[in-house]
């Protein structure tokens, strides 16, 4: 079995769909517990614009769940859009009428740099962006995010949680905690920019009110976090079964990402071995790692493409976003001449949704490697093959395997 999803919609059309599958029967859910309050995370942070004071996203359900707990059938969720009122010609279904007003059907014949506009246009042979602008738009990370709250659900119900906070803004670093909360987004979400470092909030927020001021965007870095995964998720095997690998792809997929890193990534690459690679020794207190310990987690609780039971580490990088209220220069599709890029309505910088988004990729690709070595069709039953799996790691422990004392450790 595979935690899957797929979604659809554009971002000013009637609304957003996900379809997940892979769920196995019995998770509970709640679209009021569990997946809008992640929407509304996707919303927050500091310097957002307009949109977020339009849009109030709210799950429904169409399919795979019934009296508050998954059937294991394909669950499919919608998140209406609000501002589709104000969209109904541009974005309509129907061809328009001869006598339809340019100005209500919002072609877009300026792309902008940084975007999906103009490639897009070349590779799907349009003549107006919006034909692509429409798909490519961050909004449908929001889909993403509701697909990514059904897969953290069922990790929790496994003891695996998964929470993300800023470490730079722009030129602006945010100092990280050691040790991080108990409840990482706790604290993050009570920052305006979702960092650990009260401190730094003062000076990222007068750096993006700057930015506003001047027209312009910044983007940043975040970090995700997951915690209580057990070792051995992923596979050392084949390229396309690395966790790591795995994960870099679902992180870089995410609109405006443009790197990842896990663990000490580039920095490692800086320094000798001696002061990279995290020492390992025996630790009775450790068993549901096999009754082993690195010293440190500079791997980001990853080795050889599977998860060490440390804490898993991810960095992720976002440049700053590509619609600009000061334009830079681009050229007319219609007629070739030079010109400055459309001015959609957007964010100064959406670096605090993003690391929620993050949080959603991970889970969904956590989820995928949980049910792949553990199988089951039901969270009863994924739950026994995992315990099964930890008991057989606490008997594996030299002097005391196996006994009772172990055991209930």
């Amino acid at each position: 079995m595979h935690f899957r999803f797929h979604t659809a919609g554009e971002s000013h059309g009637r609304g957003l769909v996900a379809l997940v599958e892979g769920v196995p029967a019995g998770v509970p859910i709640s679209a009021e517990r569990d997946i809008d309050p992640e929407l509304k995370r996707r919303q927050g942070g500091y310097g957002r614009g307009g949109r977020m004071k339009i849009e109030q996203d709210r799950a429904e359900f169409l399919s795979g769940v019934r009296f508050g707990e998954t059937l294991g059938s394909p669950l499919a969720m919608v998140i209406w859009n609000r501002d589709w009122d104000n969209w109904r010609k541009a974005m309509s279904h129907e061809p328009p009428p001869p006598d339809a007003d340019p100005d209500l059907l919002r072609r877009v014949h300026l792309p902008r740099p940084g975007h999906a506009d103009l490639v897009g246009v070349l590779k799907y042979d349009r003549e107006d962006a919006r034909d692509i602008l429409e798909r490519a738009s961050a909004r449908e990370t929001t889909a993403r995010v509701a697909a990514g709250a059904v897969a953290k659900r069922f990790l929790a119900e496994l003891g695996i949680t998964i929470g993300s906070y800023i470490v730079r803004l722009g030129p602006i670093e945010a100092r990280v905690p050691d040790p991080l909360p108990d409840d990482i987004n706790a604290v993050s979400d009570l920052s305006p920019v979702r960092t650990l470092d009260p401190e730094a909030d003062r000076r990222i927020i007068e750096e993006i009110d700057s930015a506003k001021l001047e027209g312009d965007t910044l983007g940043g870095v975040f970090e995700v976090v997951a915690r209580g995964l057990p070792p051995g998720l992923g596979s050392h095997v084949s390229w396309d079964r690395r966790l790591d690998g795995r994960l870099a792809q679902a992180l870089m997929s995410i609109q405006a990402m443009k790197g990842v890193e896990i663990g000490l990534g580039f920095e490692a690459a800086r320094r000798r071995g001696s002061q990279v690679h995290d020492e390992i020794e025996a630790d009775a207190a450790s068993l549901h790692t096999g009754g082993y310990r690195r010293t440190r987690n500079n791997a980001g609780g990853l080795e050889g493409g599977m998860t060490t039971g440390a804490p898993l580490v991810c960095r992720v990088a976002m440049k700053p976003l590509s619609t600009l209220m000061r334009p830079l220069q681009s050229v007319d599709l219609r007629t070739g001449d030079r010109a400055a890029a459309i001015r959609e309505r957007s964010d100064v910088v959406a670096l605090a949704a993003a690391g929620v988004v993050g949080e959603a990729m991970v889970a969904i690709i956590l989820a995928d490697a949980v049910l792949e070595k553990f199988g089951g069709d039901s969270l009863a039953e994924v739950r026994r093959n995992l315990d099964g799996y930890r008991g057989r790691l606490i008997q594996r422990f030299p002097g005391g395997a196996g006994t009772a004392e172990h055991a209930d450790a």
